[in-house]
């Protein structure tokens, strides 16, 4: 499994041939490119449609838009796509070569910048190479995006504990979502191997001090390695 992070909370996720790309904002300082650079992904994953979170989905409308079905249905009747999946929360699809599941985050979810009305729950989504299953299974590879959201108790009683991902994308900025401090506690919970940050140093409120959350991570007593890329990294899971 392929993880690369184009800054902010877009990472393009390869399992196997089969290509992910979440939450599309290219208008950020950690990435060099643009919408047109990307290879057409075979599936957009979105988790909630604040601005710089589907600020150029706008640019795949000839792939499969999956979100839940408001997010979805409002993909199609107003941005353009014409495929789309629609889950919900605790649901498993298949896609192509890999499995997604949908969770959820705690966050809120005004359509763009425009709070007066909501487009569905914000979510996470966790891809696997395998079909999740209530058996542990070590040769499984799986990766959690977390989306917008502060620490919840599900990373450890549900996510990490049945659902057990390998390396989980923290948000790490603080202000709209955790801080390092919650993140560093939730790659404890989550009992990930790998932790990369994201939705950090974008915009004012959200710069950091990247280094708090590698210390946290360190006084929390996990294994987890944390892995600071730069924009347009990739990480071989």
């Amino acid at each position: 499994m392929e993880l690369t992070w184009h800054g902010h909370s877009t990472w393009h996720i390869d399992v196997d041939g089969t290509t992910f790309l979440i939450d599309p904002f290219f208008t950020n300082p950690h990435t060099e490119h643009e919408p047109a650079d990307i290879p057409t992904p075979d599936y957009v994953l979105l988790t909630h449609g604040h601005a710089d979170h589907i600020g150029d989905a706008d640019a795949f409308t000839d792939t499969t838009v999956v979100g839940v079905p408001e997010m979805t249905g409002y993909m199609e009747s107003e941005v353009g796509f014409s495929d789309s999946i629609g889950m919900n929360i605790g649901g498993s699809v298949d896609c192509g070569d890999a499995y997604v599941t949908m969770h959820r985050a705690d966050h809120t979810n005004g359509l763009e910048t425009d709070y007066e009305y909501s487009i569905g729950v914000p979510t996470g989504y966790i891809i696997s190479d395998s079909k999740p299953t209530r058996t542990s299974d070590a040769d499984s590879t799986s990766f959690y995006h977390a989306g917008d959201t502060g620490l919840m108790s599900e990373m450890k009683d549900v996510i990490g504990a049945y659902l057990e991902p390998d390396a989980a994308a923290l948000p790490t900025g603080d202000h709209f979502t955790m801080g390092p401090t919650q993140a560093a506690i939730a790659a404890e919970w989550l009992d990930v191997d790998h932790v990369f940050p994201m939705h950090y140093d974008t915009f004012g409120p959200i710069e950091i001090d990247i280094n708090e959350l590698v210390d946290g991570v360190a006084a929390s007593g996990t294994d987890a390695a944390v892995h600071v890329l730069d924009g347009d990294e990739t990480f071989t899971l």
